[in-house]
């Protein structure tokens, strides 16, 4: 069913909704009477079928009006509709029913974003009824909800657009909705717009009208069942470019017209990344279009609604000229991970305790499409990566599970972290890696076949992963699972099946890793033949209670100096005993970091280790030589291990020359020295500084300043050659010092080597004059990746009045983008000229900065750490805490990144406390013989 809107324009006044406080009686109304509804999630009593939705978005006035239609399905007896709408005027309110239209009472609770329908007479269990709701708003001036976008034509003039951004929570702040997860419906919508705009949502235009006025009004197919937050709408100048896939899905891309020449990559790779996940899932795609649409304002990296997925610009937009292999990956990833969510959106986590379902495994499913659909891009080192920063939160005593209860929208927020997502998934790949990829790709196609169109719980998975040649009538006519369940028959002693499937629990397995906190330390001694495991919680704590009562079953691999074959084990106890056909000289479990575990070589382990690396490093595969360079220094925060011992690990890095296990050694060695930066300790700093220059000097003076090489190659100069310029190492400065001056002299214009530009702006920031030519040319270029590397290169100029100018300009989003401002903080808190700026920034400009980027945000808690997650001494905490503590729960004062933050610096204050004489011995015994 269709109806035009074209008649209905509301006003909304400019007044906030006032927020009124629960009563002990009960939550009251806005008009002062009681809301009859106590609790934040919505009552079961009926649920929408359908909505008709129609939408005018005054581009002009910045606020649009609308109605909605809403057909419900009762499941008990009510007098009472209870659904969602946020900061929103609603102008007129009815039951349609077969004898005519009846008004309703309406009620609004703010407080939870809700509204009461009150109905004279019951709606009866079973029947089907609709609501029409007239309702209007300002267009948000926020990231979220329907918002206003804006961006500057290369003439200066000013375009406005309005898009819209609903996970978690927002779909009520765009239209009255029952909006969460659970309460799937189809939609049909229409959008009324002027002639000089297009209107793009999740379905192909059906029939566009023409209205009085000069307006038109496009009318959309009716989508699949989804849910609120999937909803996407856009009434902008966009340009597209489109292809088709192998099955004639068709793919477009759609941006502001003076960059839709970027558009080329992100269309090629959508069109191969669809028709992957077609075979993978075997599943056909089902809408018949899907549009990617690069949105000039933009918090997160994307946003995958059904056919319409949203990006920020750097997200989308790739120049083939200009931009470097990172950017390249970075792109093709985002939309691997978007594409993956089709997973999320045809099933659907139950409720938000479950997001990682749909985050944690299309995170995972960038590595499985990416390695396959473009290798060369070698995705895996990133996702090593990923890990790491996983484990980074997951060890602090505020983590929480992957599957965690939650009841309101802040808390929902705090659900996208590196914990839903990228814990989510490493799990989820050592499952894949326990199971055998085979199993594991059919279960996943099991799981979707049987929950399509609705919504789960992880238990739902585990079954679908277990059993998997168990007679199943989802599973007749699959050829892929016959294939492997008769050869799993032929072959079951065969290496890949080292478990019978009546020790296979996966659910008991995966329990462990879902609804516990935390991860497992393993420690391994070896004792002749006799290999002696032990696990607990691996957590930077004082308190030794707060590791009791873990316990994991964890799938482990190792390899050893007598056998590359990877051998394995499932840990389901606190200790236990492996052995060995015969003695080894050294071995190494969690092979290639599959596991998301770490492990303690206790004994003379480590050492075996050390000689390994320093005597036959490239025995091991790069990722488990990073994972090694990891858990070494990992372990010297919590006492396992002794600072020397991570150290002289580290001295065999002066021969390495693998991507990861480089970055990995940065990653351990330069937060040593970013701990000092903020305390008064210049030679020590400095003698950590030279150390590390000079363990990677063989390396980068082996660099070419061009743009030859694989993947990781240049991703690894581009690395090292900024290293080298940051800290002021001579060859390197002097380079980029005069690449930049010839590349200033030429207006610009003077094509660099795309790998070296980071070093090269960098060392251009450091003078006024250089410093002003970079912003200028920030200013004026139209290539997204460009602009982020001269934002960085900015924001780390040792200028202090050129920083704070620069974020003033970031919170006025005029020349810099409002959007850019958490990265602009956070490299600024970086820079060891411009951290109290930072900190000092974030505090005045508190309330404007949860306003605009939302309470509870990842946004939010990336500014909250990033600018604190250096500081080590007690007046730091004391000063942070007494800033925070300051807060009220309406501005953040019980969100999970303060409690983080806290932690954190506690952990600095310990770990230099306990090490700063033995670094400090360290590096003077062993400066000669750094070379």
């Amino acid at each position: 069913a269709t109806f035009s809107v074209s008649s209905v324009f509301y006003v909304l006044t400019n007044e906030r909704p006032h927020v009124c406080q629960s009563s002990e009686e009960g939550p009251t109304s806005t008009s002062g009477q009681p809301f009859p509804w106590h609790h934040m999630r919505l009552p079961k009593t009926v649920s929408p079928l359908h909505y008709d939705l129609a939408i005018h978005p005054n581009l002009t006035t910045l606020d649009f009006s609308g109605v909605v239609r809403i057909q419900l399905e009762v499941h008990r007896d009510t007098s009472l509709v209870i659904l969602h709408a946020k900061q929103m005027q609603i102008s007129e309110a009815l039951l349609l029913a077969p004898e005519g239209a009846r008004p309703l009472r309406v009620l609004e609770y703010p407080r939870f974003h809700q509204l009461a329908l009150l109905l004279d007479s019951p709606l009866a269990k079973g029947g089907t009824y609709q609501v029409l709701l007239g309702f209007s708003a300002n267009l948000s001036d926020s990231f979220h909800g329907f918002y206003k976008s804006s961006y500057r034509t290369s003439s200066g003039e000013v375009r406005v657009l309005a898009s819209t951004q609903f996970e978690a929570t927002f779909a009520r702040a765009a239209f009255p909705c029952f909006d969460e997860p659970a309460f799937k419906a189809k939609f049909t919508i229409q959008i009324i717009r002027e002639p000089r705009h297009i209107a793009i949502s999740n379905m192909p235009i059906v029939k566009t009208v023409e209205l009085p006025g000069g307006l038109l009004e496009d009318h959309f197919d009716t989508t699949v069942k989804m849910s609120t937050y999937l909803v996407a709408y856009i009434v902008s100048d966009f340009l597209s470019v489109s292809k088709t896939t192998h099955r004639g899905v068709k793919i477009s891309v759609y941006a502001v017209p003076e960059k839709i020449d970027q558009t080329a990559l992100a269309l090629d790779a959508a069109v191969t990344l669809l028709d992957f996940y077609e075979e993978y899932f075997h599943i056909p795609y089902p809408l018949p279009k899907q549009d990617l649409a690069a949105i000039p304002d933009f918090q997160s990296g994307a946003m995958e609604n059904w056919g319409l997925s949203t990006y920020r610009e750097t997200a989308l937009l790739y120049d083939p000229h200009k931009s470097s292999p990172s950017d390249k990956l970075a792109v093709t990833k985002v939309i691997a991970h978007e594409y993956a969510q089709w997973f999320g959106n045809l099933v659907t986590m139950e409720w938000w305790n479950d997001l990682w379902l749909n985050e944690g495994f299309a995170k995972f499913m960038e590595l499985i499409s990416v390695n396959v659909t473009h290798p060369e891009l070698q995705v895996d080192d990133v996702f090593l990566g990923k890990c790491f920063e996983a484990m980074e939160v997951d060890s602090l005593p505020s983590s929480h599970p992957v599957s965690t209860h939650v009841e309101n929208p802040v808390q929902i927020q705090e659900m996208f972290d590196d914990v839903s997502y990228d814990k989510g998934a490493c799990i989820l790949n050592m499952l894949r890696d326990f199971l055998t990829p085979e199993a594991f790709e059919i279960g996943i196609i099991r799981y979707l076949k049987h929950f399509s169109y609705q919504n789960t719980v992880s238990q739902h998975l585990w079954e679908s992963l277990s059993n998997l040649c168990s007679p199943d009538h989802l599973n007749k006519g699959d050829r892929k699972r016959e294939e492997f369940c008769s050869a799993r028959a032929r072959h079951s002693t065969a290496s890949q099946q080292w478990f019978s499937d009546d020790e296979l629990d996966v659910q008991a397995i995966m329990d462990t890793w879902t609804l516990q906190e935390g991860f497992p330390l393993v420690t391994v001694e070896v004792r002749g033949r006799e290999v002696r495991l032990s696990q607990e919680r691996y957590l930077k704590t004082d308190d030794p209670s707060l590791t009791e009562g873990f316990l994991w079953q964890i799938p482990l691999t190792y390899v050893t100096s007598a056998s590359s074959t990877v051998h394995r084990f499932l840990l389901k106890t606190k200790t236990d005993v492996l052995y060995l056909p015969q003695e080894v000289d050294w071995l190494k479990f969690n092979v290639d970091m599959s596991g998301y575990y770490m492990v303690h070589y206790a004994g003379d382990g480590w050492n075996a280790i050390i000689h390994l690396l320093q005597h036959n490093h490239t025995v091991l595969t790069s990722n488990d030589r990073a994972s090694l360079i990891h858990d070494v220094f990992q372990l010297v925060g919590v006492g396992k291990v002794r600072l020397d011992t991570a150290l002289d690990l580290s001295l065999y890095l002066s021969r390495e020359t693998e991507t990861m296990a480089v970055t990995q050694g940065f990653e351990e060695l330069v937060p040593l020295y970013k701990l000092m930066e903020k305390r008064d300790m210049a030679a020590l700093e400095n003698q950590m500084k030279g150390y590390i220059v000079d363990l990677f000097r063989g390396l980068i003076d082996r660099q070419n300043w061009d743009d030859s090489g694989s993947v990781s190659e240049r991703v690894l100069r581009s690395y090292l050659l900024l290293f080298g310029c940051v800290r002021n190492y001579p060859p390197c400065v002097e380079k980029a010092t005069r690449l930049f001056n010839e590349w200033r002299a030429s207006g610009g214009h003077m094509s660099l080597p795309v790998d070296v530009t980071m070093a090269v702006f960098m060392m251009g920031a450091r003078t006024p004059e250089g410093w002003d030519f970079l912003f200028e040319k920030y200013r004026t270029s139209l290539q997204m990746s460009v602009k982020s590397r001269m934002k960085v290169a900015m924001a780390f100029s040792p200028l202090r009045d050129k920083l704070a100018w620069m974020l003033e300009q970031s919170v006025q989003g005029d020349v810099m983008k409002l959007q850019d401002l958490p990265d602009v903080v956070v490299t600024v808190s970086r820079n060891p000229r411009g951290y109290n700026l930072a900190w000092d920034f974030l505090r005045a400009n508190w309330h404007t900065l949860i306003k605009k980027f939302d309470l509870g945000s990842n946004i939010i808690a990336y500014m909250v750490t990033g600018v604190t997650n250096r500081y080590s001494t007690t007046e730091m905490l004391d000063e942070v805490k007494r800033f925070f503590g300051s807060l009220t729960e309406e501005t953040g004062s019980e969100m999970r990144s303060i409690q983080q933050t806290y932690e954190t610096i506690q952990d600095n204050i310990r770990w230099m406390e306990a090490h700063l004489p033995e670094l400090q011995a360290w590096l003077d015994k062993h400066r000669p013989r750094i070379v």
